[in-house]
């Protein structure tokens, strides 16, 4: 008999839990899947553009021009021999976060490849990326 009285008793309690739960901020998406690309993809690149400093660039552009309040951010950024090199030219990549969370990365030229999620806070696929497209613009480059 105690079984079904706790069973009533938690049945009592989850429309309250409900109310508090509908009642909870939740961050609008875009709010997100900024935070994602701040957190994950800008704070990776910052790291790769240090240790690569003495040979590569990475500029990195957090606003594409047009884009600051898009529903769907992205992210820019252009790996490129130091000017000091001779054949300059380098490659610029976005970051897009679609609507399904999901993160890609293109370039012209380049199959989309996925990255994550923006609820997936591990940044250890787009790190691996970047460490491939590094090496990739160093042998192309040579």
């Amino acid at each position: 008999m105690a079984k079904f009285k706790e069973a009533l008793e938690r049945g009592k309690k989850a429309p309250r839990q409900q109310k508090e739960d509908a009642n909870a901020t939740v961050p609008d998406f875009g709010t997100q899947a900024r935070a994602w690309l701040d957190d994950v993809v800008v704070a990776s690149l910052v790291a790769a553009k240090a240790e690569v400093s003495g040979e590569m660039t990475i500029d990195i552009d957090t606003a594409p021009r047009g884009r600051d309040k898009a529903l769907t951010p992205s992210v820019r950024f252009r790996i490129y021999r130091k000017p000091e090199v001779k054949n300059t030219a380098g490659r610029l990549f976005t970051v897009n976060v679609h609507v399904s969370g999901e993160v890609s990365v293109s370039s012209p030229g380049m199959v989309a490849e996925d990255v994550g999620n923006i609820g997936n806070r591990s940044g250890e696929r787009f790190r691996n990326l970047v460490v491939k497209l590094i090496e990739d613009a160093a042998r192309d480059m040579s």
